[in-house]
């Protein structure tokens, strides 16, 4: 049987180790695998892959989740794959026709995935697309968030003088006026990096061609 004749059964979920460059994160937290063993689904985890956020192979083992030793098992055996980021080239080569992949994509600028996704014949789904009842886009929102802040935290460290910026603080000290910060665009980032810029004491604008945006 096709992958998605099981749909509303049970399925066979696997969650590999994620290996693009500089990714510490994993598809699913052992509260998360908890919830889909709950509904009567089967979770495969590859072993020490939540080990960059700190959860060990035993915290999935504890809620009932079976541990892999490498990809390849987990993709052999799962009928969908729950990522974060993309898939690398040869996690590409391991996907079925039917086998669903649930993550992040962001085809827009990569062919070469595009069409290694489509020779595949796996159902992909990008987080980044799946929309609410009210056409909003849930999944991208947290990860929206979190770049929004995480600019204005790299932007002061990139001021500091060590680091070839001009020495500024964001904040200022008493006789120092505060940093100018302008941010352009006042959607799900911009308000984000706003908050995060009016938190360390700087004067900040927002630019956006929506007044509605900026109310």
């Amino acid at each position: 049987k096709k992958v998605y004749d099981f749909i509303g059964v049970y399925m066979y979920i696997g969650v590999p180790t994620e290996i693009k460059n500089n990714e510490y994160r994993v598809g699913l937290t052992p509260s998360s695998v908890a919830e889909l063993i709950s509904h009567g689904h089967h979770v495969f985890v590859q072993k020490d892959a939540g080990m960059g956020i700190n959860f060990s192979d035993q915290d999935y083992i504890d809620i009932g989740a079976k541990i892999l030793n490498n990809a390849s098992e987990i993709f052999a055996k799962s009928e969908m794959i729950i990522k974060v980021k993309e898939p690398q080239e040869n996690e590409c080569a391991m996907l079925r026709p039917g086998q669903i992949l649930f993550t992040y994509l962001h085809l827009a600028p990569d062919l070469k995935q595009t069409q290694a996704l489509m020779n595949s014949g796996a159902i992909c789904i990008a987080y980044e697309t799946v929309t609410n009842d009210a056409g909003q886009l849930p999944l991208l929102v947290p990860m929206s968030e979190v770049a929004g802040r995480m600019s204005i935290q790299a932007g002061a460290f990139a001021l500091q003088k060590s680091n070839g910026g001009s020495g500024l603080l964001l904040g200022g000290v008493p006789g120092v006026e505060p940093a100018k910060v302008v941010i352009i665009g006042a959607g799900i980032v911009g308000q984000n990096a706003a908050q995060m810029a009016i938190g360390m004491g700087a004067n900040v604008v927002i630019l956006d061609k929506k007044i509605s945006a900026l109310q």
